[in-house]
Parts: C-alpha cells; sequence; structure tokens
C-alpha cells in the first residue's frame, strides 16, 4: 500500500536525511532543518552551544547520526 501522502501528491518533509549539497560537515545540521522546515543556521547554533555546555557528548550524538543516516 503507498503512502496516502504521496497518492494526494505531497512530499513527506519529515523523513530525516543527511543532506551533503548544503551541509557544512556530513550533512546532520543540514539534514535536521531540512526535516523541521527551518534555516541550518539556528540548528548549528544550537549544536555549537550544546557542545560548549555538554562536555563532547553532542560530538559523539553528531557522528552517531552521521554513521547511521548514511
Amino acid at each position: 500500500m503507498a503512502n496516502r501522502n504521496l497518492m494526494k501528491g505531497n512530499s513527506v518533509a519529515n523523513k530525516f536525511m543527511l543532506d551533503r549539497t548544503n551541509g557544512k560537515f556530513l550533512g546532520v545540521c543540514a539534514g535536521l532543518a531540512n526535516s523541521f522546515g527551518i534555516d541550518a543556521l539556528f540548528i548549528r547554533i544550537a549544536f555549537v552551544a550544546s557542545v560548549l555546555l555538554g562536555f563532547g557528548l553532542p560530538l559523539i550524538i553528531y557522528f552517531a547520526i552521521a554513521l547511521l543516516a548514511d
């Protein structure tokens, strides 16, 4: 059975995929921004802030997302 959103002609915008064309490094932030429909700059700022406050754990999560989503 086909997806109902595709049958109606609507695209599925919530599916997460790495965006290597618009991404700066591996495309994780750009892919998240496309998935949520916001500018990638906001995701990048939030990521940098979380790295500074999270003592490196967000870097591990970032690389895990990059490896699993590819």
